[in-house]
């Protein structure tokens, strides 16, 4: 496939990607974003800023390089841009960024609190607790930057960012997307049972039996 093929179909699925942020009820309005790293190049595609999902389509998905800057599109990039792009610079091995203000996992970035490993699914998707990463403003490479610190000690593809919201990473877009759908899923039913009394946490050793399940036997190989 020519680069220019791989764009056109990458700049497709983004597009489509973002109304599962939609479907599960992630984002608002026009905040929250997609990203994916161009396959074999140093070239991302991600949502233009301020642009409502109704309105989003494949050409409307902008192209930029691993520094952030627009290569190819009309409109201007996501104000997330320079974090996505310090993402895929430090972590060769991310194809997928995603970023919400998804409502449970955002509240517990304002209490700056970490989601504790209580659920067989956090084990299984996180393999652990769902960390929280440093306030940085937005505008350049400081929430790009507390990202990639913040997970280089954990196994979670997702960071609560503090006082902000929430930005997951994956082997492609669509990891990605599936590890907020399911950060936002673990953060309202913990924080439901936090209210009912204390949590029960699992035992390390059985978190990394589920994560190795779930990460290489679970689903279709």
């Amino acid at each position: 496939m020519t680069a220019s093929a791989a764009v056109a179909e990458l700049r497709s699925r983004v597009a489509a990607l973002h109304t599962e942020l939609v479907r599960y009820g992630l984002v608002a309005w026009t905040s929250g974003n997609v990203s994916g790293r161009v396959p074999g190049e140093k070239l991302f595609v991600i949502k233009p800023s301020g642009i409502s999902y109704d309105d989003l389509t494949a050409d409307s998905i902008v192209v930029c390089d691993l520094d952030g800057n627009l290569l190819e599109g009309d409109l201007a990039p996501s104000s997330d841009t320079a974090a996505h792009a310090y993402v895929y610079r430090a972590r060769p091995d991310v194809g997928g960024v995603v970023h919400t203000h998804s409502t449970y996992a955002s509240a517990w970035a304002a209490r700056n609190e970490p989601i504790p490993c209580v659920l067989t699914a956090m084990a299984d998707e996180f393999g652990g607790d769902i960390p929280v990463g440093p306030f940085a403003l937005i505008g350049d490479d400081s929430i790009g930057q507390g990202i990639v610190e913040t997970l280089a000690e954990s196994r979670s593809p997702a960071v609560l960012m503090r006082n902000h919201g929430v930005f997951t990473i994956g082997k492609d877009a669509r990891a990605a997307v599936k590890a907020a759908v399911m950060c936002e899923d673990v953060a309202r039913t913990v924080h439901i049972a936090k209210t009912g009394g204390p949590l029960v946490p699992i035992d390390p050793a059985h978190i990394d039996s589920l994560y190795h399940r779930y990460q290489t036997v679970y689903g279709q190989r």
